[in-house]
């Protein structure tokens, strides 16, 4: 198996590494990630200017690691047309450092370079945790959802959207599928305003995070410390 792997948090994060590693028991894998720091970019692709593709050191000797100045999107196009001599048959994209959870979804560039792999006619799985360094309940569980999944059906215009909650394995539920997004975002705006001069003003941004939601969504799973396993759609593409 041919197996890209992609994020947003930049080819340094903690997360990506924990998914290559899983990868390498799979198969051939190709880490291609952002040179930096792209949370929140969504689908966002360059379109003009250049981009800079450069060889990578990483942990897993076996894996072909490269860093792209661009965005999450982009290193997919890079991927999938530049860089793999053959086309992958699944594309990774996470582990992302906090959820990808009802609305955020919108905004995320981990589901975003998921629904790239879609656009080239290829399946793909986006994983997120909670935005802390406990990667116990991941690396736990994750081979064995990423299987499970691998052996289910999924529609050409949908991805699997995998959300680990930030537990200890003692305080861990298990897994619960066919969650939906919530209607909500899981750090809700807030911005407190500062004068400057002349009328003009600061806008500092602090998230406040959600503490409850529907049964059967997907932030009511990581809330109440389960594993959430749903499917996000695109409404452009095709089934």
């Amino acid at each position: 198996m041919r197996i890209l792997v992609v994020n947003d948090d930049g080819i340094s994060a903690t997360g990506i590494s924990h998914l290559a590693k899983m990868a390498a028991g799979l198969g051939e894998v190709w880490v291609v990630a952002p040179d930096q720091q792209c949370s929140a970019m969504s689908h966002k692709i360059t379109v003009y200017g250049t981009l800079e593709v450069k060889q990578f050191d990483f942990s897993e000797a076996s894996v072909h690691a490269y860093g792209v100045s661009g965005t999450p999107a982009d290193c997919v196009k890079v991927g999938v047309k530049y860089l793999m001599e053959h086309k992958p048959d699944i594309v990774f994209s996470g582990v992302n450092y906090g959820y990808n959870v009802g609305l955020d979804i919108l905004y995320s560039g981990t589901v975003a370079a998921a629904m790239e792999a879609l656009l080239h006619g290829i399946p793909a799985i986006a994983f997120s945790k909670e935005m802390d360094d406990n990667y116990d309940v991941v690396d736990a569980n994750i081979l064995s959802i990423t299987k499970d999944l691998l052996s289910r059906p999924i529609q050409k215009n949908e991805i699997w959207n995998v959300n680990f909650p930030g537990c200890t394995m003692s305080d861990y539920r298990g897994v619960l599928y066919d969650r939906i997004p919530a209607q909500t975002q899981f750090y809700l705006d807030n911005y407190e305003r500062s004068a400057i001069e002349n009328n003009d003003f600061r806008l500092t941004i602090n998230g406040r995070r959600v503490t409850d939601a529907e049964e059967g969504t997907d932030m009511r799973a990581v809330l109440d410390n389960y594993i959430s396993v749903g499917k996000v759609r695109s409404s452009i593409l095709r089934a």
